[in-house]
């Protein structure tokens, strides 16, 4: 007798390169961290524009737990270039394979969203597109003057890939003068191997700096998470190195495993550490900065950037 087994009926894995990770135990979360379940009408309504348009947002996609709050304010994160990224970073929800091809409409679609949404401020990210010759760099300037046609009173922040070994890719997307432009290094140098494996930290840092370089007068920004076994002195050393980058905006916030099979939780840093890093990094000279366990880079983007903006105006000669 033979069994026959039907293989394309089992759903696809989200995380393949991961399958065979031995399982690390997910900490429950502390009291500070406890954030509602998602029930509001605006977050449907939100859920419903997002959906109409064919989009997909980080803040499904990767889990965030701020996704609630946010969402009241339909304040949604857009990820263009579909839902799979060709990284396998040990730290992230998102999905990971072989992506598909991009979506000509996309970028429109975006623009027709942020206007129906209302945004006076939307973030823009995507997943890693290795596969592009130019990882993408096209379809975000494409989606950046989607938005400045569709929305034009609205101020646009590119959360984007590292671009490793894609030359000219970031002038491309600062061609179309994002008014925000971030990079996040995600952890500390002694962690990429297993963190983050397919990025290079001073590839990161360089790519800021250039940024910078590129648009003077525009923001740079970039997120640390903590949690990951990495020690305050590293943090504060990451600090200066995105200071050397002339960053302007800092983000921390706490890692949180969203499986057994992602990178396990050190520790859950306590709000008071929060504030204290906060009290480091502006001392250090950023322009802004928001650390607390819920932050994240888009978390609040919005009122951070009219911060950011008073911030400089205040730091500018009379």
């Amino acid at each position: 007798m033979t069994a026959v087994i039907d293989l394309a009926s089992r759903p696809a894995l989200r995380h393949p390169e991961k399958a065979h990770r031995p399982d690390t135990p997910v900490l429950r979360k502390p009291e500070w961290i406890r954030v509602k379940a998602p029930v509001s009408r605006e977050y449907a309504e939100t859920k419903s524009i997002v959906r109409a348009h064919g989009l997909h947002t980080v803040c499904e996609e990767a889990g965030c737990p701020n996704i609630g709050e946010c969402w009241i304010h339909r304040h949604a994160t857009m990820m263009i270039m579909g839902d799979t990224c060709t990284r396998a970073c040990a730290f992230c929800n998102v999905k990971t394979g072989l992506p598909g091809a991009l979506d000509a409409e996309e970028p429109a679609n975006v623009g027709r969203a942020v206007a129906k949404l209302g945004l006076k401020h939307v973030v823009i990210t995507s997943v890693d597109r290795d596969d592009l010759e130019d990882g993408g760099a096209e379809h975000f300037a494409q989606t950046i003057r989607a938005i400045r046609e569709h929305s034009p009173g609205t101020t646009v922040e590119v959360l984007t890939p590292d671009f490793l070994r894609k030359d000219g890719a970031l002038e491309m997307v600062m061609a179309a003068r994002p008014d925000v432009f971030n990079h996040n290094l995600e952890t500390v140098p002694r962690l990429y191997l297993s963190v983050r494996p397919g990025a290079r930290y001073f590839a990161s840092l360089q790519l800021l700096a250039r940024a910078k370089e590129l648009a003077p007068g525009g923001f740079t920004k970039s997120g640390l998470m903590v949690g990951l076994s990495e020690s305050r002195e590293e943090i504060m050393q990451v600090m200066d190195d995105l200071r050397a980058a002339r960053v302007d905006f800092l983000t921390i916030g706490q890692y949180l495993q969203p499986t057994k099979k992602h990178a396990a939780i050190d520790r859950f840093w306590s709000p008071d550490e929060f504030k204290s890093l906060e009290a480091i990094a502006r001392a250090k000279g950023f322009l802004m900065v928001s650390a607390s366990p819920l932050t994240r880079s888009s978390y609040h983007a919005d009122s951070d950037f009219a911060q950011l903006q008073a911030a400089r105006a205040a730091a500018s000669p009379a």
